[in-house]
């Protein structure tokens, strides 16, 4: 049976690869830094900066969305963001993302139609456009994403720069995502606040160019868990990071839900994914902006501790456990 979408019941074996190129393409926009857009072999966007940042992701049906639990236009957004915020990440401006679509041939075209809405609302949030890709039968649906970015002029932030006395600050929100998958998981839809927070992300993507401007030393984006994140930076690094727990407040929805599953919100705030927030660490004397608050300190040593200890629980996701 097909994936019912706004053009009604016409699934993509009836349209056929190009008929479905045409469609998608026709609902795209496109920013100043794309000089020729899809229609011919390769697209061509500018690089002002001489430099270009590229970063890529894969989705895959029943392992990073579920069409049950979200609709084509989220699950457009949220792959979208995934990328955008890698760009983020490291202190650049995202100019462009490629698509490639791996889609099983009875899916709807009104649902393809709809995610293509997706990628291209939450690249224009940031001034970027999707500028080409490739689409192909499967029987699983994937989304493969390559994001490309500009530097400005500036180095890039990477995940070797922490040194010892740096503090660490966060830049976004960590724990709703994570909260919202427990949620639907076991079979609720509420509250609507962390279901939402998986379905589509909240991404500071402005806080990482404004963090390499501001002189931060290490960033990176928190895709698979704060913990296991911050643990790439200082193997990266060679430090050691510490964490305060309590600069990690517990709203009343995360409460609630973590009271009425029986889990540790804190295990979701440390440990989740799919925030999408960014992580930086700065010289110590550094006033940090609006949008950035400080939940910690670099180290000698290795490793990350909570409170100086290790947590106590799970570090974050892994795509092969």
């Amino acid at each position: 049976m097909s994936e019912r979408g706004d053009s009604g019941a016409v699934d993509v074996a009836q349209v056929g690869e190009f008929g479905l190129i045409d469609r998608v393409t026709a609902r795209l926009s496109y920013g100043s830094t794309v000089l020729l857009g899809p229609g011919d072999d390769a697209a061509v966007v500018t690089a002002p900066d001489a430099r270009v940042v590229a970063s890529t992701d894969v989705l895959v049906d029943g392992r990073h969305f579920r069409r049950d639990w979200a609709g084509a236009h989220d699950i457009g957004r949220r792959a979208a963001a995934a990328n955008l915020a890698d760009v983020a990440a490291m202190g650049a401006e995202p100019t462009a993302l490629l698509v490639a679509l791996c889609v099983p041939a009875d899916v709807d075209t009104g649902w393809v139609e709809q995610l293509a809405d997706g990628l291209g609302a939450e690249a224009a949030s940031v001034g970027a456009s999707v500028v080409g890709g490739d689409m192909s039968a499967s029987p699983t649906l994937t989304i493969a994403v390559t994001a490309l970015g500009d530097l400005a002029g500036r180095s890039p932030v990477t995940r070797s720069g922490a040194r010892p006395g740096d503090l660490v600050a966060l830049a976004g929100r960590t724990g709703y995502a994570a909260a919202g998958f427990t949620v639907l998981s076991r079979g609720f839809r509420t509250p609507r606040l962390l279901v939402e927070a998986y379905r589509r992300p909240e991404v500071p993507y402005a806080a990482g160019p404004a963090a390499a401007r501001l002189g931060a030393t290490a960033m990176i984006d928190v895709s698979d868990g704060l913990l296991a994140d911050l643990g790439h930076v200082a193997k990266a690094s060679g430090v050691a990071v510490d964490l305060r727990r309590d600069a990690f407040e517990v709203p009343p929805q995360m409460r609630d839900a973590a009271q009425a599953l029986g889990v540790d919100p804190y295990a979701w705030l440390l440990a989740g994914g799919d925030d999408h927030a960014l992580v930086a660490t700065f010289p110590s004397a550094t006033v940090l902006p609006d949008g950035w608050r400080e939940i910690g300190r670099v180290a000698e040593g290795r490793g990350v501790t909570v409170d100086g200890a290790p947590f106590d629980g799970p570090s974050g996701w892994d795509h092969f456990r």
